[in-house]
């Protein structure tokens, strides 16, 4: 079956760089730490935005926040939020880029207490991607009780732009839970990389 023949959740629609990620990322097991905290900033930068502006910004993110290492950013002083606020490749907004810096030092904070991210959020389903079955896109649901608790800890912890709906979708990124539709081609394939 050719590429562009094949069944896929209906949201990709014929977009390149949606059919990329969700052909190749999305719903993948996701532990890398540099990984990991590149997906909770640029989920946290998506709030209000559309998914694929923040994928065509990516290459940018990565570039202005070092490679998303997190002990880098965590550092991040007065002149490096100036240069990302005037930094036309990322989404420029203060709350959310100041959200990303106070997020690498929590990140950084668990890691010296023997926490990696990966270990933390991959505990909040036990090690183990929830499995769902869905038919229909409307069957999605935007948050969950795992993300709701998810959201209230992380909270607790200090992280900033990590309500439930963008910790789901923090979920759905990195492989915590399966939500390809069962009609899509990737669903059976994601479900058994878990």
């Amino acid at each position: 079956m050719d590429n562009k023949d094949k069944l896929r959740c209906s949201w990709c629609g014929d977009n390149p760089l949606y059919i990329s990620y969700h052909d190749n990322e999305w719903g993948v097991p996701l532990y890398d730490e540099n990984r990991l905290f590149e997906m909770l900033v640029l989920e946290g930068a998506q709030a209000g935005l559309s998914w694929v502006t923040i994928l065509g910004k990516r290459e940018s993110y990565r570039r202005a926040f070092n490679g998303f290492d997190a002990k880098i950013v965590a550092d991040y002083g007065e002149k490096d939020l100036s240069r990302l606020m005037s930094d036309q490749g990322i989404v420029r907004n203060r709350s959310k880029i100041e959200a990303a810096v106070n997020n690498a030092k929590r990140v950084v904070e668990m890691q010296r207490h023997s926490l990696p991210l990966s270990a933390y959020l991959w505990s909040f389903v036990e090690g183990k991607t929830i499995q769902n079955s869905w038919e229909r896109p409307e069957d999605v649901p935007a948050q969950n009780a795992v993300s709701e608790f998810m959201s209230r800890d992380m909270k607790k912890r200090g992280f900033k732009f990590v309500g439930p709906t963008i910790c789901y979708a923090l979920m759905q990124s990195i492989g915590m839970v399966n939500d390809h539709l069962t009609s899509c081609y990737r669903h059976q394939e994601v479900k058994d990389l878990a």
